[in-house]
């Protein structure tokens, strides 16, 4: 049986112009890509991806703080299956994703409400 690693998670903060550099690094280190999500703060998305060392188990996350606007590029290239959590990034928050392998065109969950997770100005919390 394998010794059980028990790291601290590391949260790297960085520019979304850094996310394609980084997330090739993580890929070309041979880690895995275990979830990827956004969340709407203050007005703003954080975008989170997480990566794991399954020889090590040392778990680290790059997060993006980017305005409503602003365009990301999509990860595909690197984690094909990262589809999933893109389509749902952009149908369920509004996130601006370009290029993703295998766009949905916000029909992923087949959903009626329009970007049901993020707030509109003047909605409460």
């Amino acid at each position: 049986m394998a010794e059980v690693i028990c790291p601290d998670n590391v949260l790297e903060e960085i520019n979304v112009d850094e996310l394609l550099a980084r997330v090739m690094a993580k890929k070309n280190a041979g880690l895995r890509l275990s979830q990827a999500c956004a969340v709407c703060v203050n007005g703003k998305y954080e975008l989170s991806y997480s990566f794991a060392n399954d020889d090590t188990y040392e778990y680290t996350t790059l997060r993006a703080v980017i305005d409503l606007d602003t365009n990301v590029p999509s990860v595909t290239a690197f984690y094909p299956f990262a589809f999933l959590y893109e389509n749902e990034m952009k149908e369920l928050f509004g996130v601006k994703i370009d290029m993703i392998n295998l766009d949905y065109h916000d029909k992923l969950y087949r959903i009626s409400a329009e970007t049901p997770f993020l707030k509109k100005e003047g909605e409460e919390k």
